[in-house]
């Protein structure tokens, strides 16, 4: 079954961007995973075809219009796929959740843009307010552009060997062991000699003491958390 991902949004030709290229690309080319795009506005019903209007109470900026952006998610086929909505006041995005959205069948995500989304569309459709970091864009899409890469890159055979996935940071509840290749000194700088030793146990005792060090200095917060075998 091919995961297909469904993106409402008011700039379509965002889309697929740099997913069209490299193993992403090469899998989208494939049909390992499609991608369509809706534009909102065409559910516009006014002569000036609005999306957007002022925030009820006042206040700065417009919001985006519930009715408008119910029919843009109605026009969709009812399915059990996650509707996600790219948000800063979102739950953060995790790897968990990029897997659970992974195992799917696929997944809708809508673009905000301006102040926000009327609450009311938020809560009608069941919309999953989401987060890639504590910061603020210009709009959803490059949110959901993240969350689409991060999400198919480990779809079966994406990577070629899937495997390739399961040892990288937030995987075990750490972040990555550093690496390291040729040639061997670099700048003065040696491999250190546990990796080029030969002894496997010991070479994985080393990456993980070393995975435990910078999540130390760099994540603590994710110390608190179970950690993955």
């Amino acid at each position: 079954m091919t995961f297909k991902a469904s993106v409402l949004t008011l700039y379509p030709d965002m889309f697929p961007g740099h997913l069209g290229l490299s193993l992403a690309g090469r899998a989208l080319e494939r049909g390992q995973w499609a991608i369509e795009t809706v534009q909102i506005r065409d559910f516009a019903e006014d002569k000036h075809r609005s999306v957007d209007d002022t925030p009820a109470g006042g206040g700065a900026g417009m919001v985006l219009k519930p009715d408008v952006l119910a029919r843009a998610i109605d026009s969709l086929d009812a399915d059990d796929r996650p509707r996600l909505l790219m948000s800063p006041r979102g739950k953060p995005l995790t790897q968990k959740r990029v897997r659970e959205i992974a195992d799917g069948s696929g997944v809708v995500i809508v673009c905000g843009r301006f102040e926000g989304v009327d609450q009311r569309v938020i809560e009608a459709r069941q919309l999953e307010e989401v987060s890639i970091g504590d910061y603020i864009l210009s709009g959803g899409e490059p949110a959901a552009l993240t969350l689409l890469d991060a999400v198919v890159r480990i779809l079966p055979g994406v990577m070629g060997n899937d495997q390739s996935g399961l040892h990288e940071s937030f995987e075990t509840g750490l972040l990555e062991h550093p690496h390291y290749t040729r040639p061997q000194v670099f700048e003065g700088m040696d491999i250190p000699a546990v990796l080029t030793s030969g002894n496997h146990a010991v070479i994985e005792a080393w990456r993980r003491e070393q995975a435990l060090k910078l999540t130390q200095e760099r994540r603590p917060d994710l110390l608190n958390q179970p950690l993955k075998k």
